[in-house]
């Protein structure tokens, strides 16, 4: 059984109470929900609570999730030092 307080995205604390009144405003895709309230940004990058998004819109909109849109990624960022180009590594 699912209550207001069930954590979504463990990383950013978002509950599904918190993704549900999103969605009744409006919000139609991960990426817009990510954007408001950083769900799928903490350090899993949205592994966990991708799909559950995912299911809450289509839920909602009545769509297979399939139809869902899903995030765009963007590879993580690892500093490299400079030396390592000029030697060619």
């Amino acid at each position: 059984m699912q209550s207001k307080e069930t954590i979504v995205c463990r990383c950013e604390d978002i509950t599904l109470d918190e993704i549900k009144t999103l969605v009744e405003q409006g919000y139609r895709t991960i990426d817009e929900i990510k954007r408001v309230i950083r769900a799928g940004m903490g350090p899993c990058q949205g592994r966990t609570c991708r799909m559950l998004i995912a299911q809450e819109l289509a839920k909602y909109y009545k769509v297979p999730v399939g139809e869902v849109l899903m995030p765009t990624f963007r590879p993580t960022v690892k500093p490299v030092k400079l030396g390592t180009f000029a030697r060619g590594e």
